[in-house]
């Protein structure tokens, strides 16, 4: 069986698919590190809604897509930007959807993270009013059970005047949780509208006043999610935080190196490829946990090329691949996004993306695989 795939330069290419996929199954807990996949939402395809509506989301698919992870021993970072949160998925939406996860998660026994920020504020708004939207969300996910994760505000970083009012709402919050939180700092080339977040466009400058919120409350941070694609930058943040803070790495161009880390000390991981990669991200973690740093870079390195694809410029469209691999995958039934986001994306980008997943393996059924991407082609005039 063949396929013709988009070759990149305008033209078409044969392409023989893999004929069976990586032998993955499931597994016990990690032991050496901690691992949460951002995970997407499966919108409903039925629903009569615009790119402008709320969105419809199909919840049962969405739950049994987090039951999949965390059967392979995942953690869920839930309604993070993966979940096109602030993309076609507003606040009520996001409500609605760590509710109904942390409730799943308590039912199976995996563990779930929580995304904290400010998105039902759709004004220029105070600094009270940023507190009070913040303290809004923190309040929910508590309430459900999960880890909150403090999220960055485009809120704030429209309404902060300098590094002194990061560093004012941060303590306000960190102050009044209830459980050490993980702290996520997203760089623009996930969302522009974070340019200069933590008071300053120069790293280095924003790097210390996020490391002064850190160190002015090590007790309620149980880690920092960064998100910058640098790994030198990174690596330079981990080794700067007081004991007991980890570094979970955000990374969806260095994730292997920065897992398995270096005589210093290494990353834990919150990141969107493993929507796509869960399984065998999970074989890979548990390769590590038995101290074989060789095997689990075999395992992993060798997918970096469909990362750094699926999260080219502009990065933010990520989501478009994730989903469209899951649709291949056969976790759901269609490929519709909330937002009508499935059209962020042009189909060379998605024959790439069918052709570096299959390399790999990750598809449990080929063969739906090869047929789904064939009707997509077709949708597009190509004829096989």
């Amino acid at each position: 069986m063949t396929i013709r795939l988009p070759d990149g330069r305008g033209g078409l290419k044969t392409y023989t698919p893999r004929p069976e996929p990586l032998a993955l199954t499931t597994g016990a807990p990690f032991t050496s590190r901690t691992v949460f996949s951002a995970a997407h939402v499966v919108a409903d395809p039925f629903a009569d809604v615009s790119p402008d509506s709320p969105a419809a989301v199909d919840w049962e698919a969405t739950l049994a897509f987090r039951r999949h992870l965390w059967s392979h021993g995942l953690g869920v970072a839930e309604a993070m930007d993966t979940a096109q949160r602030g993309m076609g998925l507003d606040w009520a939406g996001a409500a609605e959807l760590i509710r109904r996860s942390a409730k799943e998660a308590k039912a199976v026994g995996g563990r779930i993270a929580c995304g904290v920020g400010t998105d039902q504020l759709t004004a220029p708004a105070s600094l009270d009013e940023i507190r009070a939207a913040y303290e809004e969300q923190l309040a929910l996910v508590e309430e459900s059970g999960a880890q909150a994760i403090l999220m960055a505000s485009r809120a704030l970083a429209t309404a902060a005047k300098g590094p002194e009012d990061y560093l004012e709402v941060y303590g306000h919050l960190l102050r009044q949780a209830a459980e050490p939180v993980v702290l996520h700092w997203l760089g623009p080339m996930f969302d522009p509208a974070l340019e200069g977040y933590w008071g300053s466009s120069d790293l280095d400058t924003a790097t210390e006043t996020f490391l002064e919120v850190i160190a002015a409350h090590p007790d309620k941070v149980d880690g920092i999610k960064v998100s910058l694609l640098d790994a030198q930058r990174e690596i330079d943040i981990r080794r700067r935080l007081p004991g007991g803070v980890r570094c979970y790495t955000g990374d969806d161009f260095n994730y292997p190196e920065l897992i398995a880390g270096d005589e210093q000390g290494f990353s834990h991981a919150l990141l969107g490829i493993f929507d796509p990669l869960g399984p065998l991200a999970a074989e890979a973690v548990r390769v590590l946990d038995t101290g074989d740093v060789k095997g689990f870079r075999e395992l992993l390195d060798p997918t970096v090329e469909l990362s750094r694809h699926l999260f080219q410029t502009p990065t933010r469209f990520y989501k478009t691949g994730v989903v469209f691999l899951a649709w291949l995958s056969g976790h759901q039934e269609h490929f519709t996004m909330v937002g009508g986001l499935q059209s962020a994306r042009s189909l060379p980008h998605f024959a790439r993306a069918y052709e570096l997943a299959d390399g790999l393996g990750l598809f449990p059924d080929p063969a739906l695989a090869e047929a789904r991407m064939k009707n997509l082609l077709s949708v597009y005039g190509v004829a096989q």
